[in-house]
């Protein structure tokens, strides 16, 4: 077929059957289900199947009873085949969390954070953490290498990465490992230590504005410092490993998207230390042309408002933090609603999540809240029901898991990762 690379094609088919497999869980798939799923022939999948197994991403699972002739061997994707460390870069604190690849995570740590303390000391500290979370999880009795036997040889995902080790502290103790002298030369494995797991590579999320592309910060809210610097490129140099950089928002919103295999279009509001949103559209999160979709905090929804960090007059996370400060919940939830029924006026979305430390402090007052503002915008409309408001699932460290999906849904054949 003209103009059809066939390298692009073949890749995309075998993401589409590795996500297929991913779904059937522990269960399996047979290849012919494979065929009639994905409309590819049984020679076509059974090459596919071949390579990914060659790669140690799939294994066989046992055999299922057909319809007629031999039994159909089954099928499933090897969890601890890879993984993809997933960081959150909050302005106060770190979560980092350790996924497989159908994304549950298999090891986790927490650590207090100042962004303010400098871009040096701040990727410092964030490799030490990523490099602690392995080192926990590949020798932790039970952790995730348990089931590790070695790499994959090649292929989808890289080979095991060894970095400086350090002792596993707990991984909700929120201590910071002991400096390691040798931290920042130590690339080849130690023959003492055991292996540490195959690893794609750290997705990050911080807050915003930034280049997604390039993985260069802009004017972060309250930190001008950051303006410009290239933290995918100091990262991925201090690690060793590929790095994903991406604003706290859009990663939610792509972790909810992909625990739902959702494709319609919702809204993912995060009130923490700030305000923004992540917005996913038709199933893909949708970033605008400069990653500044979802700058959804610094909307003006009050002219002579008090002053907001970023230089203008009534933003609405100027609004919500201030209520919140004097203890008034349900104020800043009225102005949240008013500021997401301008939201869902504009890309008239299905569907609000709520999330971030502000909301799940008192998830039911801001569910009540700003449910209550779009009833009340639906009445006026005519609309009826009004669009639903929830809490979004994950937790606390929902946003570091939505970050380890900036390495995993593209293996999976979601493109927006």
């Amino acid at each position: 077929m003209a103009g059809v690379n066939l390298l692009a094609l073949r890749s995309h088919n075998g993401a589409v059957v590795l996500d297929l497999l991913r779904r059937a869980g522990a269960a399996g798939i047979s290849r012919l289900e494979l065929a009639d799923r994905t409309g590819l022939t049984p020679q076509a999948v059974s090459k596919i199947t071949a390579r990914l197994r060659a790669d140690g991403l799939v294994t066989e699972a046992g055999y299922r009873a057909s319809t007629g002739g031999k039994p159909r061997t089954v099928l499933r994707l090897v969890p601890d085949a890879g993984h993809a460390v997933g960081l959150h870069l909050d302005r106060d604190e770190l979560r980092a969390v350790l996924c497989d690849l159908t994304g549950a995570v298999v090891a986790r740590r927490r650590a207090p954070l100042d962004l303010g303390a400098g871009a040096d000391n701040v990727v410092e500290g964030a490799a030490r953490e990523v490099e602690a979370l392995l080192a926990g999880a590949s020798e932790g009795p039970g952790g995730a290498s348990a089931a590790y036997r070695g790499g994959t040889g090649g292929g989808a995902v890289p080979q095991p990465w060894y970095g400086a080790g350090h002792g596993a502290e707990s991984f909700e103790s929120g201590a910071a490992p002991a400096a390691d002298p040798a931290a920042d030369t130590a690339s080849a494995p130690d023959p003492r230590r055991p292996p540490l797991l195959p690893v794609l590579g750290v997705g990050v999320a911080l807050p915003g504005p930034l280049d997604h592309l390039h993985g260069v910060l802009h004017r972060v809210t309250g930190f001008p410092e950051w303006d410009g610097f290239p933290l995918r490129a100091a990262l991925a140099r201090r690690l060793g490993v590929p790095v994903v950089v991406d604003k706290d928002t859009n990663a939610a919103a792509l972790g909810l998207a992909a625990a739902a295999g959702a494709h319609g279009s919702f809204a993912y509001l995060h009130l923490g230390t700030g305000l923004g949103a992540g917005l996913v559209i038709n199933g893909a999160v949708h970033r605008g042309a400069r990653t500044r979709a979802g700058e959804f905090g610094h909307q003006v929804v009050q002219l002579d408002g008090p002053m907001c960090e970023c230089g203008n007059r009534g933003c609405v996370e100027a609004l919500c933090l201030a209520a919140v400060a004097r203890g008034d919940v349900e104020e800043a939830a009225r102005v949240l609603g008013t500021a997401v029924a301008n939201l869902v006026g504009l890309l008239d979305i299905e569907l609000v999540l709520l999330g971030g430390r502000t909301i799940e402090a008192q998830p039911e007052v801001f569910v009540r809240g700003v449910g209550f503002v779009l009833d009340e915008w639906a009445r006026l409309q005519g609309e009826d029901p009004a669009v639903p408001v929830r809490i979004a699932g994950g937790g606390a460290s929902g946003v570091a898991e939505g970050a380890a999906q900036l390495l995993l849904a593209p293996l999976f054949g979601r493109e927006d990762g």
